[in-house]
């Protein structure tokens, strides 16, 4: 293997993919940052339990293990950055009332989530602790929209869904562990064939409303049928309820509202209301989110919490690519004069690269398209 190849699914960022990505990441945190969520930065690499802690198995296969040689202790390169976040608030902050956060960094993934897709995503997001009413659910996916329009991402749909319409009809059923997990994948890959057959052996009202939850995907009018057609449970009638709800006070910020029953998407640790947003140019979700308020238990404190996060780099990259901005190229010369008018220009903005010598011959390579030129008033910014 020649030494300068990089792993599967792991990738470089050139010069200016590296600069849109920096200019909007600092955009995003700068948009979190003055609606109160407070930025943290959490290591990249920490001991696996706490990692995975929360998470059942869902982050198990995609955490990277290695040993660590001071401690002996197993450790783990963050998959996600949400566990973390939910740790620093249980036990850093340690705050009574509502706490918001917001991260951005690189997490690692062993295995990549789909073809052609980065084991190496630059994760964005904000979380928010301390609230377990739909109020917060609601701010977090208008941020979440709000963010998505700033990354470029236009036309967003929005899907929404509630685990605990599943969770209460496995639950009724007395569904075996075995069975859930392989009616959760089922419902997933939207397997109606597979669901039939996995239900075969439930009772009546449990086996029809199982098979039923993948059909129940559309607008309002999804809501409506669910609540005509599956059991009357209270926890499902709530359910229904908060998606009501949460739907009328975000559907004028988002061109397309859809409801997803069987929508399970991180079903082992979410417990509430779950999201997703898509748009065109994007076959995969283009940011995820939902409410997970059993995670912090597992760190000591039980916290209702909610959040969403997005790989900036898969939402940029099925963008094109801006050129980088030109230049003004300052030749080297020792002039105090000079190197006020360099200063003064790049405070203003402008990117002002000095001509070192012996490099004449590759100068287009330095990307300008202005030069400063000495004059009878100073130095002055010359078109080329």
């Amino acid at each position: 293997m020649h030494n300068w190849l990089l792993p599967e699914y792991i990738e470089d960022m050139l010069p200016a993919q590296a600069l849109r990505f920096e200019r909007v990441r600092r955009q995003l945190l700068d948009w979190f940052h003055g609606c109160g969520y407070q930025l943290v930065v959490p290591p990249l690499l920490e001991y696996l339990p706490s990692l995975l802690s929360g998470t059942g198995s869902d982050m198990d296969l995609k955490t990277f293990k290695v040993v660590d040689q001071l401690s002996g202790h197993l450790m783990g390169l963050r998959a996600d950055i949400t566990p973390q976040a939910a740790r620093i608030d249980a036990h850093l902050l340690n705050r009574q009332g509502v706490v918001r956060l917001c991260y951005a960094g690189s997490v690692l993934h062993a295995l990549p989530d789909g073809l052609m897709q980065t084991r190496e995503p630059l994760q964005i997001g904000a979380e928010l602790f301390g609230h377990g009413g739909i109020e917060s659910d609601v701010e977090i996916q208008l941020l979440m929209i709000k963010a998505l329009q700033l990354a470029g991402v236009g036309s967003v749909q929005l899907d929404l869904g509630h685990v605990a319409i599943f969770h209460s009809l496995v639950e009724r059923a007395a569904v075996s562990p075995e069975l859930e997990v392989e009616l959760f994948q089922a419902m997933q890959g939207k397997d109606v064939p597979g669901i039939a057959e996995l239900t075969a052996s439930l009772d009546e009202v449990s086996r029809e409303a199982l098979r039923l939850l993948p059909r129940l995907y559309g607008g309002a009018e999804t809501l409506e049928a669910a609540q005509r057609h599956l059991p009357d449970y209270p926890e499902i009638g709530k359910a229904l309820d908060d998606l009501r709800t949460i739907g009328s006070q975000v559907q004028d910020s988002v061109p397309n509202l859809c409801y997803d029953l069987a929508e399970l998407r991180g079903y082992h640790y979410h417990s509430g209301v779950v999201f997703a947003a898509y748009a065109s140019g994007w076959a995969n979700a283009v940011a995820l989110g939902g409410r997970y308020d059993k995670v912090g238990k597992t760190f000591g404190r039980s916290r209702p919490a909610t959040g969403f996060s997005m790989d900036l780099r898969a939402v940029l990259g099925a963008q094109p690519t801006p050129p980088l901005p030109k230049a003004i190229l300052a030749p080297y010369v020792q002039d105090p004069m000079l190197q006020d008018k360099i200063t003064l220009l790049r405070v203003q903005g402008e990117v002002v690269v000095v001509d070192l010598p012996g490099h004449e011959m590759s100068r287009e390579d330095l990307n300008y398209d202005r030069v400063l030129v000495q004059g009878d008033v100073g130095w002055a910014v010359v078109k080329v």
